[in-house]
């Protein structure tokens, strides 16, 4: 049967049966919803196996095909997933005439190798499931063959890690007075060397809110690596903010972080930048201090407001001096050490309204939701692709597009076939000119499907 009559006859047909369905049976609108789901997810398979056969017979019809391959066998039988189901279609096995090279000509020209049973399309649904759910959840709810999560790990490792700049600017050299550097750490658990520190850069022009008690931030654009790999990373930022903005026009870049070493050192790599130490993790330390000793509180945040050093250091000391408990005495000692290493990104925090620091909340959202949060253990080249491939979704990036781009598994060579303009066109008038022998155009009754169609077969 024609593809185009095959298609249109069953989406008539099965319409009207699930619709007739919902009615008698009261069923709710969602029912009706995901029964044509599956229909049209079947129509699917039916169109992807009829462009392939359709292509594979403009090859075989093809002026060029002939002049330089022999048909070695017809109505070779593959399957291929996809996002609609499983694809079962014949093709046509070719010798080259000159080099005695075998080789299935439609395949190639879709760029689906011979042992591949995966379209590139579910491939990167999959990935993107993956993104957000475990390997075993990310292959649920495909209507494919029986994969499993080694799969799926097979598919992240095909695509490897992703460059942080692989995505270029959405503008170039922007002025702008005020440039935000954030960064932070997730500790992940992985298989055989224990905990692993996956580092978190973001760069942003700041903050607009968007609802009452909720804020996005400005043009975000996200950076990650693993640990050691200090220099390379700020390289990346470095050179993400020379490409988007006119590093002249800036006045101040702020460097913002928990306190670490490779978190300050930034600020050797990025021009006009200043460290600021984070809020969170200044009261974290604040807290630790004077927990035991509520009442001191209120004077250490006064006095820190308000620079008062001297004073901020005193009280650190008499805190000390009046705690017993040893484990509590090293907590006030490791506090006091912190604030007094720390004390200009301090008052530069609490100096400047718009320096406050999302970094926990975007570890936590970008890495510790998919790398921390469940009882899991890594392999260090898993850890680094999946930080990798979540930092380049939050930065727009498609996988699918990706996956095109860099991981397409055979582009068209040399021996890609021609076909003729002319054998296309006739495969497309047999086609149209087959809607005369649909039977729903031919019974007389009207309906709303029976008038589309009529226009349709009038093009």
């Amino acid at each position: 049967m024609n593809i185009i009559q095959q298609v249109i006859e069953k989406i008539t047909k099965d319409y009207y049966e699930i619709f007739e369905e919902t009615i008698k049976n009261k069923n709710n609108i969602g029912d009706f919803i995901l029964n044509i789901k599956d229909m049209l997810d079947e129509v699917g398979t039916i169109l992807v196996k009829g462009a392939l056969e359709e292509t594979d017979e403009c090859i075989r019809n093809s002026n060029d095909r002939k002049s330089k391959w022999y048909i070695e066998r017809r109505n070779e039988s593959k399957t291929l997933s996809t996002i609609f189901g499983d694809v079962v279609y014949d093709r046509t096995y070719f010798k080259n005439k000159s080099t005695g090279e075998y080789a299935y000509l439609c395949d190639e020209r879709y760029g689906i190798e011979p042992h591949e049973r995966m379209d590139m399309s579910l491939k990167a649904a999959i990935v993107e499931k993956s993104n957000d759910l475990s390997y075993a959840k990310s292959i649920e709810g495909f209507n494919t063959g029986i994969y499993s999560r080694s799969t799926v790990m097979n598919l992240i490792r095909e695509m490897g890690a992703i460059e942080n700049n692989y995505i270029a600017s959405e503008f170039k050299n922007k002025s702008i007075k005020e440039l935000f550097v954030e960064a932070d750490e997730d500790h992940v658990a992985t298989q055989y060397n224990g905990n692993k520190m996956v580092k978190i850069v973001y760069v942003h022009e700041g903050k607009r809110k968007v609802s009452k008690n909720r804020y996005e931030l400005i043009n975000p654009r996200y950076f990650t690596a693993l640990s050691g790999a200090n220099e390379d990373l700020w390289l990346e930022v470095t050179n993400y903010i020379y490409e988007a903005y006119n590093i002249d026009a800036v006045d101040n870049i702020y460097i913002s972080g928990d306190g670490a070493k490779w978190i300050k050192e930034g600020v050797n790599w990025i021009p006009k930048s200043v460290f600021v130490l984070d809020y969170f993790h200044l009261s974290k330390y604040i807290k630790k201090a004077t927990a035991h000793m509520e009442y001191t509180s209120k004077y250490m945040w006064q006095y820190l407001k308000s620079g008062m050093k001297k004073d901020v250091k005193a009280l650190f000391e008499a805190i000390i001096e009046s705690t017993e408990e040893p484990s509590k005495k090293d907590a006030v000692i490791t506090s006091k050490k912190y604030v007094m290493n720390n004390w200009d990104a301090i008052q530069r925090l609490l100096n400047n309204k718009k320096l406050g620091c999302s970094a926990e909340g975007h570890v936590s959202h970008v890495l510790s939701d998919r790398l921390s949060s469940r009882p899991m253990g890594w392999s260090i080249e898993g850890a680094d692709q999946m930080a990798r491939l979540r930092c380049f979704i939050q930065n727009g990036g498609k996988v699918y597009e990706y996956m095109k781009s860099k991981l397409s598994t055979k582009k068209q060579k040399e021996k890609s076939i021609k076909i003729d303009s002319r054998t296309l066109k006739k495969s497309k008038r047999n086609n149209l000119g087959k809607l005369d022998n649909l039977i729903i155009l031919n019974i007389g009754k009207v309906n709303p499907c029976s008038r589309y169609l009529k226009a349709v077969r009038g093009l």
